[in-house]
């Protein structure tokens, strides 16, 4: 009963709804009048036959004839009442099992159905909500950036304006408000003016309306956008966006980044002050077949080795953890540290003038950032590109006009002798493809895949590539850390990072005597002390009472480092 009045009340106030009813009911009184007309004509044609029946009996005849029942129990003997009978048993087929099912069905059932729908989506945010994120537009990106505001318990709401797909997220658990993007009203219902961020991933025309929509309710909420086109990048600033991001740039450059050649100390995955995150290949380095005791990585640099990687499979860092050519080393330290572990790690490989070091295979918005970033960085690249509209963009030594999937388009773009690959298409299910079909063609070479939807980054790990980026994973840890600053999230796939305060459980020992990587899986990387920062503490740093642990994991042991004593 507390839902239903609402309910009823949408239903009856819709005046498509009213001018339905109309019509439903002058067809129900049409409907009767038939009834009533055939009831009288059976008593007539009766009489002609000799018989009297009584008016209910007449009704009866009417209403199981029509309805194509037929008991059979009474019946004409005349002719001119059997062709009466057939007439009502035509008229009853279309009116009672044709016309007055689907009459009902488009006038009354799927309106009421329809207005269960929307009366079930609230339509504004409660009054005690506070600091919550509004977003505008369901998209990989922010799929999986409310994956990380669950986590650290961030109220979020989606406002979307089709009541069936906004029925259909709250289905699937996500928190729903139906409204228009383009309605100041909506924005005010959502609480705009108490919200922490307006996320907005629409497409950039639909962006800067919503953002001009929003400044007409506040001018001071926070509002985050992504940029499809870099020429829209002034237009969404100018009206009203905060933050402007171009995340398919972004995401090429981060592949790049991976590729031999441009730097590790670039290639940073996670940052909080002055406490740094990087990843590093072990391939063509010194440290190929070494233990982590052999390698002295931390005594020669300060870097902390706090895990490792094969294709997508984490690996602690222990003391006989071997180092070979498929290892991504997870390193934290500073950026000083960092560069000094890439003076003295460099790759050892020669590279050539006459052939690419890095093949990208496609040349859209991604493939084109990752050119511009391997260019600015001096190292030769190709880009295979199979529609010649956006070949025409690159010049003509850096680019092979044909299907990637094609071993002679590979063999004349380089792949034979290129030190890396990047595989960026459009389609999640393409590259899965090339990575598998470039694996088997070089076993010995690097592989950096783009995957698009989360799901799939498992996938192209078992296909063979080195290393994943995710779309969804780059723009939505960049979002989130314009909403928690003092937190990190990092730009790799299936790691966390997780706070502890030691408590007495953990005071007076050491790190090395702890157990906490025995216990969680975890690795400490920093230590906030007093206002401070301790960025990578060696093993024999005493913990105190206050001390608040920074640590790094899988996702898979998230739940036995919460629940270490403190």
């Amino acid at each position: 009963m507390k839902f239903l009045m609402p309910q009823l009340l949408f239903f009856f106030r819709n005046k498509t709804t009213q001018r339905n009813l109309v019509l439903l009911s002058k067809f129900l009184v049409f409907l009767g009048l038939i009834i009533c007309i055939y009831s009288l004509l059976f008593h007539l044609l009766m009489m002609y036959e000799g018989r009297n029946f009584s008016w209910v009996t007449g009704l009866y005849w009417t209403m199981t004839v029509m309805s194509t029942l037929g008991f059979g129990d009474i019946t004409f003997h005349s002719d001119i009442g059997r062709v009466f009978t057939m007439v009502v048993l035509i008229s009853g087929i279309m009116f009672l099992l044709i016309i007055l099912p689907f009459t009902f069905i488009q006038f009354f059932y799927a309106p009421w159905l329809e207005a269960q729908e929307k009366t079930r989506i609230p339509r504004a945010m409660p009054d005690n909500v506070s600091n919550h994120v509004i977003i505008t537009h369901v998209d990989p990106i922010t799929t999986r950036l409310i994956e990380y505001l669950i986590r650290y318990h961030q109220p979020y709401v989606i406002v979307v304006a089709d009541p069936q797909e906004a029925g259909r997220l709250q289905d699937a658990g996500y928190r729903v408000v139906l409204g228009e993007i383009d309605l100041p009203a909506t924005y005010r219902n959502l609480r705009v003016a108490q919200a922490s961020l307006v996320v907005v991933t629409n497409d950039d025309q639909v962006s800067t309306n919503i953002a001009f929509t929003i400044r007409e309710v506040d001018e001071t909420v926070p509002i985050v956008t992504n940029a499809e086109n870099q020429n829209s990048i002034d237009i969404l600033e100018y009206s009203g966006n905060t933050s402007v991001f171009e995340f398919m740039k972004m995401l090429g450059e981060s592949l790049s980044k991976r590729t031999f050649g441009v730097g590790r100390s670039a290639n940073i995955i996670g940052r909080m002050d002055d406490l740094l995150i990087s990843e590093m290949p072990a391939m063509y380095t010194g440290l190929e077949g070494k233990t982590l005791a052999q390698a002295q990585i931390g005594q020669q640099t300060g870097v902390n080795v706090i895990g490792m990687s094969e294709r997508g499979r984490f690996l602690a860092a222990t003391p006989h953890t071997v180092i070979n050519a498929q290892t991504i080393m997870m390193l934290a330290g500073s950026t000083v540290q960092l560069k000094k572990f890439d003076q003295l790690f460099e790759p050892s490989y020669q590279a050539s003038n006459a052939e690419p070091e890095v093949l990208i295979l496609g040349g859209g918005r991604v493939g084109d950032a990752a050119a511009a970033t391997l260019a600015a960085h001096d190292i030769s690249y190709r880009v295979i590109e199979k529609r010649a509209v956006t070949a025409d963009r690159y010049a003509r030594e850096t680019i092979v006009t044909g299907d990637a999937a094609d071993i002679n388009t590979l063999k004349e773009a380089g792949i034979e002798q290129a030190h890396s690959v990047i595989v960026t298409t459009h389609s999640d299910d393409m590259n899965i493809y090339l990575t598998f079909y470039c694996r088997k063609l070089r076993a010995d070479i690097q592989i950096i895949s783009r995957s698009i939807l989360q799901r799939n980054v498992a996938k192209l790990y078992m296909a063979g590539a080195d290393q994943v980026m995710s779309y969804a994973s780059l723009g939505a840890g960049t979002i989130f850390q314009l909403l928690q600053p003092n937190e990190m999230t990092l730009l790799s796939e299936g790691m966390v990072v997780l706070h502890h305060l030691v408590g007495p459980a953990f005071t007076g020992k050491t790190i090395m005597n702890s157990g906490i990587r025995e216990q969680s899986g975890f690795s400490i990387i920093a230590i906030k002390r007093n206002g401070n920062l301790l960025v990578s503490p060696p093993p024999e740093t005493e913990l105190h009472i206050s001390d608040e642990l920074i640590a790094i994991g899988t996702s898979e042991n998230k739940d036995r480092f919460l629940h270490l004593p403190s």
